[in-house]
């Protein structure tokens, strides 16, 4: 067990709490998103001391490699909006503009 994994429950319970809020999520289970908003959570503590932007090429590969989005797991490009909230309420950057982030993530 890594030291940030006791912080993802907490994550987890806001997360499902307020998921539905987010654009990128209309029409979409949470258990679609979650391991999503798992990976941006774990990558902040990879990635620590980073910005979004010079992450996230790394995050795209990462992401086909990461064994907690399940077999068949969702394509980055269906699941960068969730994995860049999440980083973003990690980094502290809470202050979204939810109509640029597919541009800014992509």
């Amino acid at each position: 067990m890594h030291d940030f994994d006791a912080g993802w429950d907490e994550e987890d319970a806001w997360w499902k709490a307020n998921y539905a809020s987010r654009p990128y999520a209309k029409g979409r289970a949470y258990d679609e998103l979650r391991p999503a908003y798992f990976y941006g959570y774990v990558s902040t503590h990879r990635h620590r001391g980073r910005s979004w932007e010079e992450a996230k090429e790394d995050l795209r590969t990462g992401w086909d490699k990461f064994e907690a989005k399940g077999p068949g797991g969702a394509a980055w490009e269906n699941v960068k909006d969730a994995v860049h909230d999440a980083w973003n309420r990690l980094t502290g950057k809470n202050r979204l503009d939810v109509d640029k982030m597919s541009r800014a993530s992509s």
